[in-house]
Order: C-alpha cells, then sequence, then structure tokens
C-alpha cells in the first residue's frame, strides 16, 4: 500500500536535506507568487507595493475574482501535474509509477518535520534562551513573536503542532487514501495559499479570500477525524482523554476557523492547559476566544506530549485507513 509505505518514511526519515528535488510545497508557494503578482499586474498595471505607496483605488470586486482564479490555478495545476508525473512513470513501467506516487505521498506528509522543529522551541525554552525561542517559534506561527514570554511561547507551539495534526498530517492521508498523490497534492497547495494569501491583512483581505474560505471547506472533515484519532491517542497516552473530550465539546468552536479549534480544544483539555486569546498578527492584535481550563500554565515538556498526541493520532488514523482498506479488498475477493 503506497500510503502506508509513504507514512512509515516520513515517520522515520522526515524531510532530510539529502532529497536532491526540491520540496513540492516550494514549488507550489513559487507557483502562488508569481501567479499572485501576474493577477495584481493585470488589475493595477502595478506591482501591489506600488499601489499602496501611489494610493491607488482598490477594486475588491476584481481581486476576489482574481484570487478565485489564482485558487484554481494553483490547486488545478498542482493536480495536475502530480497526475501527469504519476502517469508519466506508470507507462514507462508500473512499479516506477508505484515508486513515484509513494515518493510524493511522502512529501505531502510532516509528522516528523513538525515534531523536530517544535522540538527546537522545547530545547530553546529549556535551555533558558528566549530570544532563541522566539526566533525558533517565529519560524512556525505567523503572529509577531518579539514579545512572547515563556508559557506564550510554549502555548504556540502546542497550537501549531495541534492545528498541523489535521492541516500536516491527518488531512493529506485521508486526501491521498480517497484520491492518490493528485489529491493529496492539491490538498497541500490549498493550505499553502491558505497560508500564505488567506491572513486578512491589507494586501490579501480580498485577493485571499477565495483560498481561506476553501481551506475550511477542504479541512472540514480531515479536522473532525484529527480530534478524534488524538483523543484515542491521548488515551493510549495516558493523558486525560475524558477532559480532551468534555473541552472538545464545550470549546471546538472557539476560534475564527471553523477547524482549528477542533484539535485544540482536545489538546487542551489533554493536557489540562488553556490555548487561544489575543495575539499580534502584522502589528494589530487579533482577538480570540480561549480554548481550554487553565488548570496550570504551559511548559516546554507539553510541547513534547503535544507532539506525542499528534504521533498516536496519526498511528490511529492510519491504522483505520489501512483496516478499510483491507475490509474492501476481502468484500472484492469474495465476489
Amino acid at each position: 500500500m503506497k500510503l502506508l509505505t509513504a507514512f512509515f518514511a516520513d515517520l522515520a526519515i522526515g524531510d532530510p536535506e539529502w532529497i536532491p528535488t526540491p520540496h513540492p510545497v516550494v514549488l507550489i508557494g513559487k507557483a502562488i507568487t508569481k501567479t499572485k503578482n501576474t493577477i495584481i499586474k493585470v488589475i493595477y498595471e502595478d506591482r501591489f507595493q506600488d499601489v499602496l505607496e501611489k494610493r491607488k483605488l482598490r477594486e475588491p470586486d476584481k481581486e476576489v475574482i482574481g484570487g478565485g482564479l489564482l485558487h484554481l490555478a494553483v490547486v488545478g495545476g498542482a493536480y495536475l501535474v502530480t497526475d501527469w508525473i504519476v502517469k508519466g512513470a506508470k507507462a514507462i513501467h508500473p512499479r516506477l509509477g508505484d515508486l513515484t506516487e509513494t515518493f510524493l505521498l511522502y512529501q505531502c506528509l510532516a509528522s516528523k518535520c513538525l515534531a523536530e522543529e517544535s522540538e527546537k522551541v522545547c530545547v530553546k525554552l529549556e535551555e533558558g534562551d528566549l530570544p532563541g525561542a522566539r526566533t525558533q517559534i517565529g519560524y512556525l506561527v505567523g503572529r509577531d513573536t518579539a514579545c512572547l514570554n515563556e508559557e506564550e511561547i510554549a502555548k504556540a507551539a502546542i497550537e501549531t503542532v495541534a492545528e498541523n495534526t489535521s492541516d500536516g498530517v491527518i488531512a493529506p492521508m485521508f486526501y491521498g487514501a480517497i484520491g492518490g498523490a493528485p489529491l493529496a497534492m492539491a490538498y497541500k497547495a490549498v493550505n499553502t495559499l491558505d497560508s500564505m494569501v488567506g491572513y486578512k491583512n491589507d494586501e490579501n483581505i480580498y485577493l485571499g479570500r477565495v483560498s481561506a474560505k476553501a481551506d475550511d471547506i477542504w479541512n472540514l472533515i480531515p479536522a473532525r477525524i484529527s480530534a478524534f484519532a488524538m483523543m484515542a491517542a491521548a488515551k493510549l497516552s495516558d493523558l486525560d482523554a475524558s477532559n480532551a473530550f468534555r473541552i472538545f465539546k464545550r470549546d471546538r468552536y472557539n476560534h475564527l476557523s471553523p477547524n482549528s479549534a477542533q484539535t485544540e480544544s482536545v489538546a487542551a483539555g489533554a493536557l489540562h492547559i488553556q490555548l487561544g486569546g489575543t495575539h499580534d498578527y502584522f502589528g494589530k492584535p487579533v482577538e480570540k476566544p480561549t480554548i481550554g481550563d487553565k488548570d496550570r500554565e504551559a511548559e516546554p515538556e507539553d510541547i513534547r506530549k503535544a507532539n506525542k498526541l499528534m504521533y498516536g493520532a496519526a498511528v490511529v488514523t492510519m491504522g483505520v485507513i489501512v483496516l478499510m482498506k483491507l475490509i474492501g479488498w476481502l468484500r472484492n475477493s469474495d465476489k
């Protein structure tokens, strides 16, 4: 099973620098930047920065339509290019096709990379290196990190791990199980678009509207699967699964996104900490409700516990996928 092999490859080696090919997300990011700049140029006959400096009148409707075209071009392109690569490899030899699709599926998963990057934050906090921890967490979050204290940094890392349990691990597995590498890569394009243009800042408030809404839709099912898989992982990890379920029921919509609090509420409940709240993004405070009860302050070790939840949820989800595939194979063999 290609997805299972990709899953074990991600657990074992993550995203090492020695892989010679550029990561698909990097290529998707470059495609987004080029397409976005072209769309802005078509609308305003200028770069966006020049639009602001010259105080040109914004055209929200055109930007929203342009953002929709951006989304269709990048997501559709990711799907079609991946499909073309896999089919081309299969035309040469079926096994080459299987290996190619397995490799592309592996590139869509990010469990080990997520754990390693959050672990770096944990180590900096344990060493008492607050500036280093702020720098390290800045690679993982979009909020301003210059003034975060130790607990706020730990909470930011936990929130990132919890949210990306869905975005970076379970959702690619889900779409990979349904539609193979092409659909998994299309999801990665959706997710990358949201992270690059989905923010409600001056530049992307109109252009990124379609991408932000599409990301919410694509993640509706995976986020909820991730939440229940994390509860199962909490039970298996001797964390508080019952409190995770209680906080999930109460706070799963305590976020500006309909999906992020699904997993963050489970993490908050399992760890008996409070997440969420108001943070600064691009120099402006963004008000968010809190998630969970502040039974105690978040600690660096909680980052490792969040990673245990992430890994456990991935194993549980992969087990369910394999079981469903096996049941389907047995039913077909009986016919």
